[in-house]
C-alpha cells in the first residue's frame, strides 16, 4: 500500500512543481522568485527519487515473487502428479492462484507492462475460485482427521511417502484456520490458529500479526466451552493491543461467564456430596453401561477410518495360485496370478492384469472428459454429486478404441460373466483428499428403481483395476468385515455383490479411503444380472 501512496505523492509533487516552474517562467524569471525555484527543483528531485524508490521496491517484490515461483515450478514440473499428490502442495497451489496472484495483479496493474496484465487478466478466468480453495482446505482437514495427523506434521511437510516436501507458512496455516472458522468448524480453527501462533512465536516473519491470530483462536476456544483458556488468550491479546475493542468486550464477558461457571460447578459438587449414596449407585450403573458399550460393535465411521490407517485389519490365512478359469483357451498355457484378499465376501486380486501401455491409453482417453463423479439418488434414481464421493470420472465405451474392447473381453474371460449387459468402463481419478465413503454397489430392496433405466437388473459383481500406486492412503476397505485392499498398479480386484439367489451381500459394503499422498487412478466394471442366467446359475439359499 505504501508504494502506491509514495507513487501517488511523487506524481502529484512532480505535477505541482511543473506548474510552479511554468508560473515563474511566465513572469520573466523575477529574481526574487528564482531562489524558490531552486527549492522547488530540490523538492521535485526528492519526490522523483521517492517515486523511483517506490517503483524499485515494487519491482523488487515482483522479481522475488517471480524467482520463488520459477524455482517452485521447476521442481513441480519434474513430476507434476507426484508434486500435486502432496495435499499441502495442492492447497498452496489453490491459494496462490486464487489469492496471491490477484494481489500481484493489483501491484502490477498500473505498470506499463500491458502485455503481462492483459495475459494475467485473460488467464484468471481459468483460475480456481474461492469454492475451489475452500474445497482444497476441507480435503486437507479431512486427511488430518482420517489419518490422525497433527498440525505440525502437516505444516513441516513430513507426510508419509512425500517426495516433494513443502512447509506451510504462517499465512497458509492462518488461511486454513480462517476457512474452518467460516464453516463454523471451531475444532479445526483452534488447531490451525494455534499452529500459526506457534510459528509466529518461533520468529517466522509474516504479514499476519499475532493479534489477529489470537482474536480467532480465543473465540474458537470459547465456542468449544473452554472459558479459562479463552480468557488467558484474550489477556495475551490485550497485552499486545490494549485498545482492541472486541477483546476488551470479550474479556469482561469471559470473566463474567467463568464466575457463573465456577459457581455452577461448586453447587453441583455440593449437591453430589449431599447425595453421595445415590451418586455411587449412579456411578456403578454408568460403569456397567460403559462395559456394555465396550462390547458393542465399533461404529462404521470409526472402523472405516481405522482401516484407512491400516488399523483393525483382521488377518486371514489366504492363498495365491495360477488361474486359468477352468482351462480357458486364452489362459491354459499362460495362466494369470490370482491371490485371495478375503474369504467372506470372497475378494480376489489378479496381478499383472493390465499393462502400463494399456493404463496410459485408458488415462489418455479419459482425461479430456473427466467430470465430478456422481451417485444414484436412492429415492429418485437421478445421478447427482455428493460430498461423500470426491473424485472425477469418465466413461469409456468398447467401440471407441480396440483396447477398451480387449479389456472388457479380458474381464469376461476371467470372470466367466457376460459383458454385453455390463456398464461401460468407468475411469476415476482420486486426487488430494479424494474418497468415496462406505456404500453398496448394488441396489437394495428399498431402492427398486436404482438401475431401472438400464433394464439389465442389479449389479451382480464389481471388477476394479488399480492403474497407479499410491504413496499413502487410498485403500479400498470393507468396514463390516475389517478388510482392506491396497492399491497396486497393474492389478485388479473382483467380488460378487449378490448371492446366487439374487439377494444382496451386505458384507460387500465398502469405501475408498482418502488419498493422503499421491494420485489414485482406478477403472471399474459393474457387471449386471441379465445375461448371467447360464453363466452363474441361480441358487436356492438366500445367503450362499
Amino acid at each position: 500500500m505504501w508504494q502506491k501512496v509514495a507513487k501517488f505523492k511523487g506524481a502529484e509533487y512532480f505535477r505541482m512543481a511543473l506548474y510552479i516552474v511554468i508560473w515563474f517562467l511566465s513572469i520573466k524569471h523575477i529574481l526574487g522568485h528564482m531562489t524558490d525555484l531552486l527549492y522547488t527543483e530540490k523538492d521535485l528531485v526528492t519526490s522523483l527519487k521517492n517515486y523511483i524508490t517506490a517503483e524499485e521496491n515494487k519491482l523488487k517484490q515482483v522479481k522475488q515473487w517471480a524467482e520463488k515461483l520459477d524455482v517452485l515450478s521447476a521442481i513441480a514440473m519434474q513430476d507434476p502428479e507426484g508434486f500435486l499428490g502432496n495435499p499441502v502442495n495442492a492447497f498452496k497451489l489453490m491459494k496462490r492462484l486464487n489469492t496471491e496472484w490477484g494481489d500481484l495483479e493489483s501491484l502490477v496493474l498500473k505498470d506499463t507492462k500491458e502485455g503481462f496484465i492483459s495475459n494475467l487478466t485473460l488467464q484468471r478466468q481459468h483460475f480456481p475460485t474461492d469454492e475451489d480453495q475452500t474445497g482444497a482446505a476441507k480435503a486437507l482437514l479431512r486427511l488430518q482427521d482420517t489419518y490422525r495427523l497433527d498440525t505440525n506434521t502437516i505444516s513441516t511437510g513430513d507426510l508419509p511417502g512425500v517426495t516433494h516436501k513443502s512447509p506451510m507458512t504462517v499465512e497458509d496455516c492462518f488461511e486454513l484456520g480462517k476457512i474452518a472458522y467460516s464453516e463454523v468448524d471451531y475444532y479445526h480453527t483452534e488447531l490451525w490458529m494455534e499452529q500459526a501462533l506457534k510459528q509466529l512465536d518461533e520468529g517466522e516473519e509474516s504479514t499476519v500479526d499475532k493479534v489477529t491470530v489470537l482474536d480467532y483462536l480465543s473465540y474458537a476456544i470459547y465456542q468449544q466451552g473452554d472459558l479459562g483458556r479463552a480468557l488467558e488468550l484474550t489477556k495475551r491479546l490485550l497485552m499486545l493491543d490494549p485498545e482492541h475493542q472486541r477483546a476488551n468486550g470479550n474479556l469482561k464477558y469471559f470473566e463474567f461467564q467463568l464466575i457463573n461457571q465456577r459457581k455452577a460447578q461448586a453447587q453441583e459438587a455440593q449437591k453430589a456430596q449431599e447425595e453421595g449414596k445415590e451418586r455411587r449407585k449412579r456411578l456403578t450403573s454408568d460403569a456397567s453401561k460403559k462395559k456394555k458399550r465396550f462390547r458393542e460393535p465399533v461404529p462404521e465411521r470409526k472402523m472405516y477410518e481405522m482401516l484407512c490407517r491400516g488399523e483393525g485389519i483382521k488377518q486371514r490365512r489366504l492363498f495365491c495360485r495360477y488361474f486359468d478359469n477352468h482351462g480357458h483357451p486364452k489362459y491354459l498355457l499362460s495362466p494369470v496370478k490370482q491371490e485371495d484378499e478375503w474369504d467372506r465376501p470372497y475378494i480376489v486380486r489378479y496381478h499383472d492384469i493390465i499393462s502400463h501401455g494399456e493404463i496410459e491409453k485408458v488415462k489418455e482417453l479419459a482425461k479430456p472428459r473427466l467430470r465430478r463423479a456422481t451417485i444414484s439418488n436412492p429415492i429418485t434414481g437421478v445421478l447427482e454429486t455428493a460430498p461423500y464421493r470426491i473424485s472425477k470420472s469418465a466413461w469409456l465405451t468398447a467401440y471407441e478404441h480396440p483396447m477398451i474392447d480387449q479389456i472388457n473381453q479380458r474381464i469376461e474371460d476371467l470372470t466367466g460373466l457376460e459383458m454385453d449387459t455390463a456398464e461401460e468402463l468407468q475411469v476415476a481419478n482420486y486426487g488430494v483428499g479424494g474418497q468415496y465413503e462406505p456404500h453398496f454397489d448394488f441396489g437394495r430392496k428399498d431402492e427398486p428403481d436404482a438401475f431401472k433405466e438400464l433394464g439389465t437388473g442389479n449389479r451382480i459383481a464389481t471388477w476394479l483395476f488399480y492403474m497407479s500406486d499410491v504413496a499413502a492412503g487410498g485403500a479400498t476397505v470393507f468396514p463390516d468385515v475389517g478388510a482392506a485392499v491396497w492399491p497396486k498398479k497393474g492389478t485388479a480386484v473382483f467380488w460378487y455383490n449378490l448371492f446366487p439367489s439374487g439377494e444382496g451381500d451386505y458384507s460387500t459394503r465398502h469405501a475408498a479411503c482418502p488419498v493422503l499422498v499421491g494420485n489414485k487412478w482406478v477403472s471399474n466394471k459393474w457387471i449386471h444380472e441379465r445375461g448371467q442366467e447360464f453363466r452363474r446359475p441361480c441358487g436356492l439359499n438366500e445367503t450362499a
